[in-house]
């Protein structure tokens, strides 16, 4: 038997050994000293090979809290493989555990935590059972590269330079190009487990490096692939009893917007937005769904926050007695034959719709995740469809952007609108949202050159010269196709119930998108920057 010392007491005569699986109690207070001896200087989390005798432990000593409670291992013989120093930066402990910097600088200790090896096995599981799924249907797996050239349009992406002046690599944000182009050469049915990188601030669901299920095929629609996704969904899940078996319901852009302030609305709540008046808004929500009352100070950190990423919109709370009359200091924004539902609400008034919405929308998200009781396997999938194929462009620049990529086609009855009002076209784009956190995204592609340069010279202003690649093999009989890609981190972290992506990740990156076990990124020598031109 083999593990890592966790716990140990009366000189290591009594020690909770640990490995992958669990902890084992082992009793060595029968084998002489000179045997004795390696074990009884070894520091927590060394690790030992031990030989013993399973025998139950004394009544009244069981402990039910671990799956080996019941018995204990009389050691005959040990061997300590490799002693940890006395001084670790943290011991492996199911409490008092240490900060998130702490772990991620010693990553591999961290790996020990029990939780950890959990989380990284059921990611395991889950990509294995993902991969079955999709080659049972006919789907061949296929790696494309990682250095690719720079994409107009989309993320911002990591540029690698080369021993060739002025020639760069570009680390691919998504597969996208390469599952066209293998739409083109005739695959048919693609998938990758694929690796993918972004030049942007990492959040708790989001890192410069991540993973996602890349799919891809031809000759298929909207329907058909949101299904096939659903089935692929229900056959990986570690209780697929817990999914609908319907489909998931469907709802537009402009409907989640509307109801929900948000185009990834978390179902598990009713709360949708009321339009009192066409400038006031007004989100309701019953106390018996709070799993704690909401002091004042909260709610004056709420309305802080909505201020500060919503200027112009005015926010307030109100809440209803008995007599179900409102009071509060909004009331005088209600008009006299409003009808609120719930007891507490938030109202906002503005000019600006949009920013009403989403600053309801933002109220929403916060009393979901801090104040609302939710069950513990409430799974509340939708597909949200629909989206406008270009949004304005941000920071008050004139123009359009796409609001997916540059390669979403629209819907076929708004296709006569790209060249006189691209503004008002609906692309088929679908994302996949799961309580409130986006887990997927696809749409059907543009298969058409013609269409795909008009996109990308008349609409987004875009030099086609670095795409003629795809512009040609379009041209040369490019069936119809579409795909989606799942995020695979955020997907896991949700099944793990893990705080972030990083708890499902081996190697994670932090918020400001370091490595704090290698220090990388890190400074290059002069020989090195002068090989790749780098001044």
């Amino acid at each position: 038997m083999t593990g890592w010392i966790q716990h140990s007491r009366l000189n290591n005569k009594f020690i909770l050994l640990r490995d992958k699986t669990g902890h084992v109690q082992l009793i060595a207070d029968r084998i002489d000293e000179d045997a004795f001896k390696p074990l009884k200087n070894a520091n927590l989390e060394s690790s030992i090979c031990i030989e013993g005798t399973v025998i139950p432990r004394p009544e009244g000593q069981a402990n039910s809290k671990i799956a080996t409670g019941l018995i204990e291992v009389q050691v005959d013989s040990v061997k300590v493989v490799n002693p940890a120093r006395s001084n670790l930066p943290f011991y492996i402990k199911p409490f008092n555990q240490a900060n998130e910097a702490l772990r991620l600088k010693y990553r591999y200790l961290d790996l020990r935590h029990i939780w950890m090896q959990n989380n990284l096995k059921m990611r395991s599981d889950i990509t294995l059972k993902m991969r079955n799924f999709l080659a049972d249907n006919g789907f061949t797996e296929v790696e494309t590269p990682s250095l690719f050239r720079r994409t107009p349009g989309g993320a911002r992406e990591f540029i690698v330079p080369t021993h060739v002046e002025g020639q760069f690599y570009s680390l691919v944000q998504s597969p996208q190009q390469f599952k066209q182009l293998l739409m083109a050469g005739g695959l048919g049915k693609y998938f990758q487990i694929a690796r993918c990188y972004r030049d942007e601030g990492s959040r708790p669901d989001r890192q410069p490096e991540f993973t996602q299920v890349d799919i891809e095929l031809a000759f298929s629609n909207c329907e058909r692939i949101q299904t096939l996704i659903e089935e692929l969904l229900r056959s990986c899940w570690p209780d697929s009893r817990a999914i609908p078996s319907e489909p998931f319901p469907r709802l537009t852009y402009q409907d989640c917007m509307e109801k929900y302030g948000t185009d990834k609305p978390d179902l598990r709540f009713d709360n949708q937005i009321q339009h009192v008046s066409p400038s006031i808004m007004a989100l309701g929500f019953e106390k018996s769904q709070f799993a704690e009352e909401i002091s004042k100070s909260s709610g004056r950190a709420i309305e802080k926050l909505v201020k500060n990423q919503f200027p112009g919109v005015i926010v307030s709370y109100f809440e209803k007695t008995i007599e179900n009359t409102v009071i509060c200091s909004a009331s005088k924004f209600l008009p006299a034959d409003a009808r609120l539902s719930g007891d507490l609400g938030v109202i906002t008034v503005s000019e600006d719709k949009n920013a009403s919405l989403s600053a309801l929308g933002k109220v929403r998200q916060i009393m979901s995740e801090n104040y609302l009781v939710t069950k513990e396997n409430d799974l509340k999938f939708c597909w949200v469809v629909d989206f406008p194929l270009f949004l304005p462009k941000e920071n008050g620049q004139s123009g359009l952007q796409s609001a997916h990529h540059p390669f979403t086609r629209p819907h076929d009855e708004d296709i006569d609108l790209l060249e006189t009002e691209p503004e008002k076209i609906r692309g088929q784009h679908y994302d996949l949202v799961l309580n409130g956190q986006e887990i997927g995204g696809g749409s059907i592609r543009i298969h058409e050159s013609h269409v795909q340069k008009l996109v990308l010279e008349e609409i987004l202003k875009e030099d086609t010269t670095e795409l003629d690649h795809m512009i040609e093999a379009l041209n040369s009989g490019c069936p119809p196709h579409g795909g989606i890609a799942l995020g695979l981190d955020r997907l896991v972290a949700i099944i793990c119930k893990a705080r972030s992506i990083r708890d499902v990740i081996a190697f994670p990156k932090t918020t400001g998108g370091k490595d704090l076990m290698s220090g990388s990124p890190a400074e290059i020598k002069k020989e090195d920057k002068d090989f790749y031109h780098i001044k």
